[in-house]
């Protein structure tokens, strides 16, 4: 019969050493509650991974819902929200790639800090107090375009714009590199055109140059339009 107090005898690198019974019990106890305790921080600490995921993921899907921009009329108005708010972190979200580019070259061309670059937004149509007038969307495949006006210049402004992962971008550093390819004229362009098409209805006669006339003068210059330009 096996004392329960008896020693029992251990051989380890050829020395022996002895442990009574009740030693292990209380070596078992230890490392039992040393793996509870491990158990523990493991968990904690895979909960605490798990929250830093979620919250993560969270803060990606609220940056995309800030710059997912339907058309580009959308992209304009987040852009001029966030030049109004003085957030450069929304305004190069609401850029695009090439638009980064060209920031940077600013930032280095003029020795200013790059937030500097981003301050206006790239157009002088943020000038305004308020959300200035927007008209003519156009788009065609992977390129946009909307007439915005500008208050400070009294004209329109055809912004170009590009569709890239997370919606609409302004694309004024794709325009600069050659690399945007305009969705069509806008109404202002073909205003212009059609406005000189009329004008060319009038042809000056004995036209003064320079615009100047002297009082002594005796050549006139006489404006006929030309349906009512006499025959030869």
């Amino acid at each position: 019969m096996k004392n329960p107090g008896a020693s029992k005898i251990y051989f380890y690198r050829n020395s022996l050493y002895t442990f009574p019974n009740d030693l292990q019990s209380k070596t078992k106890t230890m490392n039992f509650r040393m793996s509870n305790q491990i158990i523990s921080i493991n968990l904690v600490l895979a909960f605490a991974l798990l929250s830093f995921s979620c919250q993560k993921q969270t803060a990606t899907q609220a940056i995309t819902q800030t710059v997912n921009a339907q058309t580009p009329t959308d992209s304009y108005k987040m852009l001029f929200a966030a030049v109004k708010a003085k957030d450069t972190e929304k305004i190069k979200q609401a850029v695009s790639k090439n638009t980064h580019g060209l920031a940077e070259f600013m930032a280095a061309q003029f020795k200013q800090p790059i937030e500097k670059s981003y301050e206006n937004g790239f157009t002088a149509t943020t000038f305004a107090d308020s959300l200035p007038e927007i008209r003519d969307e156009r788009v065609k495949d992977n390129f946009g375009s909307v007439e915005v006006y500008n208050q400070k210049e009294k004209r329109w402004e055809d912004l170009p714009f590009i569709k890239e992962e997370t919606g609409w971008k302004l694309a004024v550093g794709d325009a600069w590199g050659g690399t945007y390819k305009s969705p069509g004229k806008g109404q202002s362009q073909i205003e212009q055109e059609t406005s000189n098409t009329s004008g060319n209805n009038v042809v000056p006669m004995f036209p003064n140059t320079n615009g100047n006339f002297s009082s002594n003068s005796k050549s006139k210059s006489i404006e006929v339009p030309l349906e009512n330009k006499p025959k030869k």
